[in-house]
């Protein structure tokens, strides 16, 4: 023990320590505890810490805090620590975080009262809760209910549901749906709806005996128990109501923010109704009864409505319409007594005015006289031994008198209404068990307590000592069972308690004994409490400052008691006189309710009085006599006596505790008050329950399931093959101390604390695996992301690498250019300068030769020396100029390479400085600053060359120097010429400046021009620009024009195509709604049905009549069959009529009448809504004729050439048929006598084998015709719709034409028209070059149509020539030449179209292949016979020749071989039997049939087809009588068979099927166009001719409806006890879930034992009910609704259970739950049935598993399960996140603040707020038409079938 108390008190751990505000506080340890510390320290939640002083003597811990996992569990007990802070806690957050009301603690359901109204009370909840085991759903009344109907029906024992708890907790709307969900369940057992009844006592109940108080708008102010009887079948017959302890006094007087019992204001707010215009009643505040509480309305109850349910209720129940007025007179009396003004005449009399109003009102009411009634209101009789007077009261007492009569009469008003309430629930029907539902009072503890609560408390402790004793017994047997040793159990025993009170010398004693004194008073009796209790009893103390008051130590708390007024509530006292006087009323009812007062026949006494808070009333002893007032029994005597026989009731039955809890004084819904609740849950008994769990082995598991848990604690080696071995060793090894467990036989028992112990060693070996799991990951993790960064720096550094790589490369490319672009450069530069030298020299030379020019013509005035002269200076000047020249030119040369050196230098510097780095980097470079070397070498080189060519041009520029000076004496000589053209020279310049002025004219008018020129330009350019403007504009509205006209045109047509599709949608679910509608209507006018047989056989039994004959046939047709009248009906009518009279004599006729009644409406609303459904059928077959008319139309062309093909072919045949008769008749005359000669066996054979080769030839030659003619209408196909496709674009657009109203936009559509019609002509024109090329191609195609029939015929003639053998196999060959080419032809044209027909034309070539090698050896084998017979014929001819007669007498004799059919008989597929055979026919095919062996041995649906065919052959001989007996007898017969073998799910589905077939066979064969068109010409010669049976069909059709729906059914109980173990419970994923602690209520194990239902047991019986189905050759489309039809089943029931398990909603389970659906997807999809809409139905299940997985913190997450859970309504998503609950520590719960977030996404969202999925929910059923290939004339009847009478037709 120390060493697990140091093991769990330990830093974090959670603890619960006591506080004022909350009862119990949460607080975390910071600190080890150790075995001597005196405190401990705490951490409050809010961060707060504290020290905790321990006591020093006892040194008692706090108590410790539950595991998270185990929080909000549905059983207490499954609690590890069983303590008052862990159930509290668990409550509150069942309550408060989960919305969950009901919680199991043990045997008892705690109910919270949520004061709000939940959705969890529907049908299909109770339909959820019914055959389930009470620990396997979630806690709820229904399975507390459930639980005692089936004890009950198991055990053969009572059974009863005892529900306590204070004013409005919830005690009355607990049991009301206790027993609601009994009627729902079980049913009524008679004609009279006993359940009905029993719900309907309800609202009259309340409505008399409930009101309004602080705590509850609608509180029981008395105690009621009500048996619910039951016959041996467990229906419903009858009940039973015990009331007890009526509040009489809230009659008279309510408290502030009461009322008064309801009934008075229903009446006052229906007092302006005319019935009640007798009654003079007003408002409620007019009455002093009912306007003392201020408090007139309650908010949202509408009295009025109200009452008229209660007169519903009393109608329901018997109580007629004028018992009702009379009830309502007696009531509104009442009212008006209390509004009687009593005054003072004096101090000891009083008096009431005259004429009062109100006592006027009353006594007419009640019929008795004014005088008596105001005389003896304020009067009194007082009676001695020796005369009698009559005494006058005081206004106070007469006040007080008038008001204990009124409590009288409404006491007695209330007896009689349960007592006529009783009446109306008995029944004649033996009762076999009942079960009884207590509703009663909790403990009750006030500042002032008196009488009333002294009562209630005192059956509280008998409550709550057999609550102790049962729970104790349970106990003692749970341990006795598993055979394990145990020892009194130590319990709170209240029988002290209970003897203090009713023993004897008890306190009812004394107060009975103190009653009787004639001077009794209050003093004394407490007097005489104290001397005889107060030394005596520990459990009776007296107050300190009181000598009136006593107080009691109850179970739940100290009570005290004020003794004033006990001895006046116990005396139970009335006025006689003024009972005397209602006795004497003319008022019959009210002469009813007092007669025989002293033995009323009521269970109830009452409890008159002035004071205190309540009044009583108490059922008496029936067998007291009464007859004097001194032996009156007290109210305290008959309680007690009540009370008795109520326990003894309650010990003869098994109890089932329901403990209802009031969190709040305020009514706030779902606000929990833990003052208030841990006071009522020890009143309650709850935490008493708590106790004695903790006091033995509360927790308790199988060993499967501790192996499962606890698994992880075991090493490899402790695990042994014996589950029990092993966690005996474990647990041994676990926890030492040997007390704290016990192995039982199944079972382990562990002590309080110890399984919170076990979770924490596994949730430490858990979180030890997780750490090591974690720490694992994250090195992976880490590995990872270090490669990954390894990796990418590897990858940086290669392409930053690449990229300096490029980069130099790139440099080097740049160098190298840059050096090229230079030397070019330069070059450019230096030609440049040279050609500027050159240029200048040029120019030098012009000036010069000028100069020298003028300078000659001077000189030639000078002498020969100035001459001489000249040149010596000239001479000097030259030489001077050159060597300047040259100077310079070494000047520039010498800067120049001055430049270049430095350049180069430097170049080399900057070289010389990244050779060493480029060594480094790459080897290479040396080589390459060699080649630069050499490249500088080479330009040296150049530059040699260079000055070459320079100094050759020097010596050039002189010998052009001597060239010039000869030139220069040539122009001398032109100077001359010169000076005589001087004078031409000015007159020619006079003439230019005369031009030059006229230029300057020109010029001027020029500038003019062009200034004009020019703005006209800029005008024009203006213009022209506003044009383009204005073009642009108009441009850019014709563009929005055209598309606006687009989008308007786009939004029309996507407007137009979502109406048509949301009206086809709308028509479907109309269509879908009626259908759904319409055979729920079929389902009732069968229930109906089977009802009414049920009645007629009991009664049948009943009277023991013997009906000889057959008997009347049932009527199960609808409204349409009604109106045929057979004469056989009316016979066997007659027949019935006759023999049934004693029967029926005894038939309640009103029930006939209410029967025939219901028939007929229902088939009235059969016959309305079959119109309606045809009304639908044809809106929706109009609105898919309009979307296939274009398809008819492009049809129309390819059907007429078709027929005109077909026409011709038949022409052509008829022709060949006709050569080929002529040619065997040729044949035959033309035959010579001999072993060949016609009539030969040998030429019957050979002409029998030509006969079959023609016919085969025939066969292949229509069926190449009809593959020639499907490769056609393919063609025409694609060609109408690309025709469609072009003639749809301009209608378009010529609509929206329409839509233009301004002038622009029709000026712009016109042109668009114009636009449009060039168009149109161009299309138009287009289609008619199409439509030419069409019929040219079809005139060639029909003129090769008709050269292949021109080949055929040519063939067929050269066959006829050729032998037999050799003429099949030549055509064959044929054939098989013409496909070929054919399909060669096919691919040239359309390679795509042409694979189908491809195919098809290869497999018949193999079948023709496969033909001609049978056909070969039949030949081989014929001619071998053909051998024989020649050699036979041979001898018999020559037999013949010598004895008998000539060949010439053989030929004259008429032999016809050719006539000689191939079967014997032609059949016309009928079967013809006689009328006598017509029950023998139903019997052997439909009653006695083994679906089993015609299922495996014969064709699907042969009884539909043989019924058929005699139907056939009735109308072939224009029988109506024969057509409607076999009819009739075939529905009727089915319908026997069924109900006979309805549960039989092969019988169901056999005649599903052939019902469908024989459906499709009326609709096949009815000559109906619609159903005609996949017939063979031979099938429609077999169509029925003379009756059209389209209203049978309709019969038929529902009948086949009604099949399908028992098949549903059927299919439905088979799968239903598969549901929830194979989807939900079972682990198909073994070890995802793990198993938590579970409670004292035991739920289904997942672990698969041998009778669980798996997964694999659910796909078995689904494959089982397909392949039995297709055995039975039911429809497939029909197959595909039943599989969807099935899942939602399947869907659905799983759902629903998820929904109400909360120990489902975890992670685990979703996963389990995803799993589950994939695999029946998997089986969908190995049965080709994904499209059949199965799938969908699972849609709300897989979402619920989703949701239960994905992640529910942030606002992402709630925006996510939004848009993922659509097919969930929010009802569904938020319970499923209330239930979620994690299986390990590691899972966290949903916080509620995520689900409110939730809720307000989903808030806008208009759905259904049902919270389960209705499983009875059938969808509608279709029988699509299924035409059958089968040709009636080959079925052949099996002998197996006893059908010998049938003749073939």
């Amino acid at each position: 023990m120390n060493r697990e108390l140091e093991y769990m008190f330990v830093q974090s751990a959670r603890v619960w320590i006591p506080d004022a505000e909350e009862v119990w506080k949460s607080v975390e340890l910071t600190k080890d505890y150790k075995n001597d510390d005196a405190s401990l320290q705490l951490m409050l939640e809010d961060g707060t810490t504290i020290d905790h002083k321990l006591d020093p003597k006892t040194k008692n811990l706090p108590y410790l805090r539950n595991p998270d996992i185990l929080v909000g569990e549905n059983d207490l007990t499954a609690l590890s620590y069983l303590h008052e802070p862990a159930v509290l806690h668990n409550l509150k957050v069942r309550f408060i975080d989960s919305k969950l009301i009901y919680t199991y603690c043990g045997i008892v359901l705690v109910a919270i009262n949520p004061y709000e109204t939940l959705p969890i009370y529907g049908t299909d909840i109770i339909n959820a809760y019914s055959g389930q085991n009470m620990g396997d759903m979630d806690p709820h009344i229904f399975a507390v209910a459930e639980e005692a109907y089936k004890q009950m029906a198991r055990d053969e024992r009572n059974q009863s549901i005892i529900v306590s708890g204070e004013s409005g907790a919830g005690k009355t709307v607990s049991a009301k749906y206790a027993m609601r969900y009994f009627a729902t369940v079980s049913g009524s057992a008679s004609e009279a709806n006993v359940e009905e009844k029993v719900l309907a006592s309800n609202p009259i109940m309340e409505a008399i005996g409930n009101a309004k108080t602080t705590r509850n708008d609608n509180s029981s102010r008395f105690g009621k128990y009500i048996e619910i009887g039951f016959d041996n079948r467990y229906r419903i017959i009858g009940a039973n109501m015990r009331t007890y302890l009526l509040e009489k006094s809230r009659v008279v007087f309510q408290a502030d923010e009461e009322r008064n019992y309801h009934i008075f204001y229903q009446l006052c707010a229906s007092a302006n109704q005319p019935e009640f215009k007798n009654l003079r009643l007003s408002t409620a505040n007019d009455f002093l009864y009912t306007r003392q509480g201020r408090s007139p309305v309650i908010e949202g109850v509408d009295d009025a409505k109200e009452l008229c349910t209660t007169r519903h209720a009393f109608t329901l129940l018997g109580i007629n319409e004028s018992y009702q007025i009379g009830l309502f007179q007696v009531l509104a009396a009442i009212l008006h007594l209390g509004n009687v003004e009593i005054k003072d005449r004096d101090s000891d009399s009083s008096l009431i005015a005259p004429n009062n109003r109100h006592l006027t009102a009353f006594c007419e009411l009640v019929g008795v006289t004014y005088q008596d009634m105001s005389q003896w209101l304020c009067h009194r009789k007082l009676k001695t031994a020796t005369e009698t007077y009559i005494k006058p009261l005081p206004r106070l007492q007469a006040t007080n008198a008038r008001d204990a009569l009124s409590k009288h009469i409404y006491a007695k008003l209330f007896n009689w209404i349960v007592e006529h309430v009783n009446k109306a629930l008995v029944t004649n029907v033996k009762q076999h068990s009942f079960i009884g539902v207590l509703d009663i009072y909790g403990f009750e503890t006030f500042e002032i307590n008196s009488f009333e609560q002294f009562c209630i408390n005192y059956a509280n402790e008998k409550l709550q000592q057999q609550f102790n004793m049962h729970v104790f017994k349970l106990e003692q047997e749970e341990y006795m069972k598993e055979q394990i040793p145990w020892t009194l159990i130590d319990f709170y025993d209240n029988q002290p308690c209970i003897n203090l009170i009713e023993a004897k010398m008890g306190i009812l004693d004394l107060l009975d004994e103190e009653c009787k004194m004639p001077k009794g008073s209050d003093d004394s009796w407490a007097q005489k409490l104290y001397n005889t209790h107060l030394k005596t009893c520990s459990l009776f103390e007296k107050p300190r400052m009181s000598n009136r008051a006593f107080i009691i130590q109850h179970f739940a708390d100290k009570v005290e008691y004020q003794c004033e007024g006990f001895l006046e509530k116990n005396k139970d006292t009335v006025n006689e006189e003024q009972i005397h006087v209602l006795k004497a009323s003319k008022f019959d009812l009210l002469v009813e309710l007092f007669q025989d007062e002293e033995k009323a026949t009521t269970p109830t006494g009452q409890v008159p009085g002035t004071g205190g808070r309540t009044r009583l009333s108490i059922k008496p002893d029936k067998g007291r006599d009464t007859s004097s007032k001194e032996h009156k029994k007290t109210v305290g005597c008959q309680f007690r006596n009540s009370l008795q026989m109520l326990m003894e009731t309650l010990n003869a039955t098994t109890p089932h505790y329901v403990r209802c809890i009031k969190p709040n004084d305020f009514k706030l819904a779902f606000s929990f008050d833990p003052k208030r609740a841990v006071q009522q849950l020890r009143a309650c008994g709850v935490l008493e329950t708590i106790r004695i769990s903790a006091a033995g082995f509360p927790s308790r598991w199988t060993y499967q399931e501790f192996f499962s848990r606890y698994r992880v604690l075991m090493k490899q080696k402790d695990v042994l093959p014996d589950k029990k071995l092993t966690c005996r060793n474990v647990l041994e090894k676990l926890v030492q101390d040997q007390d704290k467990y016990q192995f039982g036989k199944t079972k382990i028992f562990f002590r309080a604390g110890q399984v919170a112990y076990l979770e924490k060693l596994r949730a430490d070996k858990l979180r030890a695996a997780c750490i090591r799991i974690q720490k694992t990951i994250r090195c992976w993790l880490a590995r990872k992301k270090y490669l990954r960064q390894r990796s990418a720096a590897i990858t940086i550094q290669r392409f930053t690498r690449g990229y300096q790589a490029r980069c130099l490369v790139k440099f080097m490319r740049r160098t190298q250019a840059a050096t090229v672009i230079q030397k070019y450069q330069r070059m450019c530069v230096e030609r440049k300068r040279y050609r500027q030298k050159q240029a200048a020299a040029l120019a030098m030379q012009t000036i010069l030769r000028a100069y020298m020019a003028r300078q000659k013509y001077q000189a030639l005035l000078r002498e020969h020396k100035a001459v001489i002269i000249q040149k010596h200076v000239r001479g000097w000047l030259a030489r001077c100029w050159y060597k300047r020249c040259l100077e310079a030119i070494v000047y520039l040369q010498c800067c120049i390479r001055r430049m270049r050196a430095k350049r180069e230098l430097k170049k080399l510097k900057i070289e010389a400085r990244s050779v060493e780095h480029f060594k480094k980097l790459n080897k290479g470079m040396e080589n390459k600053i060699m080649q630069l070397q050499r490249k500088i070498d080479e330009q040296n080189k150049d530059n040699r060359v260079i000055s070459e060519k320079l100094v050759s041009l020097e010596s050039s520029y002189a010998s052009e120097s001597e060239r010039m000076r000869g030139e220069l004496g040539r122009l001398r000589g032109v100077e001359e010429d010169a000076k005589n053209k001087a004078n031409q020279v000015s007159s020619l310049l006079e003439e230019l400046e005369k031009l030059r002025k006229e230029l300057s004219v020109t010029q001027q008018e020029k500038k003019t021009i062009e200034d004009w020129a020019q703005k006209y330009r800029d005008e024009m350019e203006k213009m022209v620009s506003e044009l383009k403007d204005q073009n642009g504009l108009l441009k850019k509205e014709k563009d929005d024009l055209n598309r606006m006209i687009q989008e308007q045109s786009q939004q029309m047509t996507e407007k137009m195509t979502r109406a048509i599709a949301q009206e086809t949608q709308q028509l479907e679910t109309d269509l879908n709604e009626e259908r759904s509608r319409y055979q729920n209507l079929l389902t009732e006018h069968l229930r109906l049905e089977e009802k009414y047989d049920d009645l007629k056989e009991e009664l049948a039994h009943s009277t023991n009549v013997s009906k000889p004959g057959h008997r009347r046939t049932d009527s199960t047709h609808s409204s349409n069959e009604s109106e045929y009248t057979y004469n056989s009906e009316y016979a066997e009518l007659e027949d019935g009529s006759r023999v049934g009279e004693d029967v029926t004599r005894g038939m309640d006729t009103s029930l006939t009448l209410k029967l025939q009644k219901r028939v007929t409406e229902l088939e009235q609303e059969k016959q309305s809504l079959r119109n309606e459904l045809e009304n639908r059928e044809e809106q929706f077959q109009r609105a898919r004729a309009r979307d296939d008319a274009q398809f008819r139309k492009a049809r129309g062309a390819e059907l007429e050439y078709e027929s005109l093909k077909r026409q011709e072919l038949e022409s052509e045949n008829k022709k060949l048929r006709h050569d080929l008769a002529e040619m065997r008749q040729s044949l035959l005359g033309g035959a010579a006598a001999g072993a060949g000669a016609p009539g030969s066996p040998a030429y019957k054979v050979l002409l029998d084998q030509l006969n079959a080769s023609c016919e085969e030839l025939e066969v292949r030659k229509e069926e190449v015709l009809i593959l020639r003619s499907q490769l056609v209408s393919q063609k025409e196909a694609m060609h109408h719709k690309d025709e469609k496709e072009t003639m749809t674009e301009p209608s378009v657009f010529a609509k929206d034409v329409n839509k233009l109203k301004d002038a622009d936009e029709l000026k712009q559509a016109y042109v668009g028209v114009k636009d449009t019609n060039r168009l149109l002509e161009q299309q138009l024109q287009a289609q008619r070059r199409t439509y030419d090329s069409e019929v040219e191609s079809l005139r060639g195609e029909l003129q090769n149509v008709k050269e292949e029939n021109n080949r055929q015929q040519q063939l067929l003639a050269q066959n006829l020539q050729l032998p037999p053998e050799a003429r099949i196999e030549a055509s064959l060959q044929h054939e098989i030449t013409r496909l070929t080419n054919e399909n060669l032809e096919l691919m040239a044209d359309d390679p795509t179209a042409s694979r189908e027909a491809r195919v098809i034309i290869l497999r018949r070539m193999v079948d023709l292949m496969e033909q001609l090698e049978k056909q070969d050896r039949t030949i081989r084998k014929l001619k071998k016979q053909l051998k024989v017979y020649s050699k036979r014929i041979g001898e018999m001819g020559a037999g013949q020749a010598e004895g008998q007669t000539s060949p010439g007498q053989m030929v004259e004799e008429p032999i016809h071989p050719v006539n000689i059919p191939r079967r014997e008989k032609d059949f016309q597929g009928m079967l013809e039997y006689k009328k006598e055979d017509e029950m023998k026919l139903v019997k052997n095919l439909i009653l006695e049939l083994k679906p089993r062996g015609v299922a495996v041995n014969l064709i699907p649906g042969l009884p539909a087809y043989i019924l058929f065919m005699c139907l056939r052959h009735a109308d072939y001989v224009n029988d109506d009588q024969k057509v409607r007996t076999l009819l009739t007898s075939t529905i009727n017969s089915i319908k026997k068979i069924l109900k006979k073998r309805g549960d039989d799910f092969e019988t169901v589905s056999f005649w599903l099927a052939n019902t469908c077939r024989f459906l499709h066979c009326l609709k096949q064969y009815s000559g109906d166009e619609a159903f005609m068109k996949h017939n063979t010409s031979r099938q429609n010669e077999h169509c029925l001719s003379n009756f059209d049976l389209a209203e049978y069909r309709q019969v038929i059709s529902d009948l086949a409806i009604q099949i399908y729906q028992q098949l549903v059914k059927c299919m439905e109980n088979i799968l239903q006890p598969m549901i929830v173990s194979g989807m939900l419970e079972h682990e198909t994923i073994q070890g995802v879930s793990g198993v938590k602690p579970t409670g004292l209520r035991k739920r289904t194990s997942s672990i698969a034992d041998e009778g669980t239902y798996t997964l694999d047991s659910i796909l078995r019986q689904l494959s089982a009910f397909h392949s039995t189905m297709c055995q039975h050759g039911t429809d497939p489309e029909l197959i595909k609704q039943v599989v969807k039809q099935l899942f939602y089943i399947i869907g659905a029931v799983t759902l629903n259970n998820l929904l109400l398990r909360k120990d489902m909603c975890s992670w685990s389970k979703g996963m389990q739950i995803r799993y589950n659906v994939s695999q029946l997807e998997e089986w969908l999809r190995d049965k080709g049935l994904m499209n059949c809409g199965a799938k969908e139905t699972l849609e709300p299940l897989i979402q619920a598993a989703q949701l239960l997985q994905v992640k529910k913190k942030t606002e992402e997450d709630a925006e996510a399960i939004c848009s993922m859970c659509h097919a969930l309504t929010t009802a569904q998503i938020v319970k499923v996140l209330n239930l979620y609950t994690p299986v390990n520590e590691f899972e966290e719960r949903v916080s509620v603040a995520f689900i409110r977030t939730i809720q307000t996404r989903l808030r806008d969202r208009s759905e259904s707020p049902q919270l389960l999925m209705d499983t009875k929910m059938i969808y509608p059923v279709t029988f699509p038409f299924s035409p059958s290939s089968l040709a009636l004339e080959t079925i052949q009847i099996p002998t197996s079938l006893n059908l010998s009478f049938l003749t073939r037709v």
